[in-house]
C-alpha cells in the first residue's frame, strides 16, 4: 500500500487530458482536395448559380423571402465560406511548399551525385588519354614500318 502513494521525491508523470486526436495526413489530403475544388471553374459556376438563385428567390415580390433583409443572411454565409476557404487554401499551399522543398533537396542531391560522377569520369578519361599517349597507336606503327621499309630500300 505504501507503493500506491505518490512519491514526493520524484516528478509526476505527464497527465494530459485526452484530447481529440486526428490524422494530420488525412486531414491535409482532404484540405488539398477542397482547395483544389475551390480553384476550379466548376466551383465558380456552382457558386454563381447559387447566389443568383438566392437573389432571385429573395427579390421576386409575392414569394415568401427566407432572407427578408437586404441579403444579410447571404452575406453571412459567404463570409463564413471565405473564413473557412482561406485557411484551407493556405494549409494546402503549405503542404505543397513542404513537398516542393523535399523534391528540391532530392534534386540537389541528385545533381551533386551526377556532378561527382561526371568529375570521376572526366578524370578517368584524362588518365586513359595520358596512358594512350605512351602506347603505340596503329597509325604510329604504320608510319614506323613505312619508314623502316623506306630505310631498308635505300640501303
Amino acid at each position: 500500500m505504501a507503493e500506491a502513494r505518490t512519491r514526493l521525491d520524484q516528478p509526476r508523470g505527464e497527465r494530459r487530458p485526452r484530447r481529440f486526436r486526428f490524422d494530420a495526413e488525412a486531414f491535409g489530403k482532404s484540405t488539398e482536395r477542397i482547395a483544389r475544388f475551390l480553384g476550379t471553374g466548376r466551383y465558380l459556376v456552382f457558386q454563381t448559380i447559387f447566389i443568383l438563385l438566392w437573389i432571385l428567390v429573395n427579390a421576386i415580390p409575392g414569394i415568401t423571402h427566407f432572407d427578408p433583409y437586404t441579403f444579410t443572411f447571404l452575406t453571412l454565409i459567404l463570409s463564413l465560406q471565405a473564413a473557412y476557404a482561406a485557411p484551407l487554401i493556405l494549409l494546402a499551399q503549405n503542404r505543397q511548399d513542404d513537398r516542393d522543398r523535399v523534391n528540391l533537396e532530392a534534386d540537389r542531391e541528385e545533381a551533386r551525385q551526377s556532378k561527382a560522377d561526371l568529375d570521376y569520369l572526366a578524370r578517368e578519361i584524362a588518365a586513359i588519354r595520358m596512358a594512350l599517349g605512351e602506347v603505340a597507336t596503329r597509325d604510329f606503327l604504320r608510319a614506323e614500318l613505312a619508314r623502316a621499309e623506306h630505310a631498308r630500300d635505300n640501303d
